[in-house]
């Protein structure tokens, strides 16, 4: 009976946090975007650093990401006051809520991170999460494996996350 009721307890509460995952979201809604963060765990990396057209890529991301939540409604909070902090923050994607307290600081309603992960110059992941502040709760998160190392690559990464999981209609 009781490992009934622990495998109950266990599917109930992995469709309750799935639940969390579609909830609608709030229209006009403040969200505090702290970028994304490129993690290189390739041995190409480690040993050429960082190239300057993955820095480029990363800046695309974000502008892309910016322009679909502006093109949905919600506004984009400056990061000005929390700028040193953010600075100063290796990964806010992985803080330990540092994402939340910042962007409870700026007064947003949602904090939206991302995160590219490279495995390779072939394999890489596109990461992106938002979250309520007030609670902390994940509403939307989602990781994409893409292939290739371009541009376009990139961008199908991001554009897949924020067409299929965000604003899916």
């Amino acid at each position: 009976m009781q490992r009934i009721l622990i495998a109950l307890i266990l599917a109930l509460s992995t469709t309750v946090a799935l639940a969390a995952l579609d909830k609608p979201l709030m229209p006009g809604a403040k969200v505090a975007f702290l970028g994304m963060t490129f993690t290189d765990w390739s041995t190409e990396g480690a040993y050429n650093g960082v190239r300057p057209d993955e820095t480029a890529r990363l800046k695309l991301l974000e502008g892309a990401t910016r322009d679909r939540f502006i093109e949905e409604g919600f506004v984009i909070l400056s990061n000005d006051p929390v700028a040193t902090e953010l600075a100063s923050t290796a990964n806010p994607a992985d803080c330990y809520g540092c994402d939340v307290r910042m962007a409870a600081r700026l007064g947003a309603d949602y904090v939206l991170v991302g995160e590219i992960q490279k495995i390779s110059n072939l394999i890489l992941s596109v990461n992106l999460v938002l979250r309520d502040v007030r609670s902390g709760e994940t509403l939307r998160g989602l990781a994409v494996d893409i292939r290739s190392n371009t541009d376009e690559s990139w961008l199908r990464g991001i554009r897949y996350i924020l067409k299929n999981h965000f604003f899916k209609s």
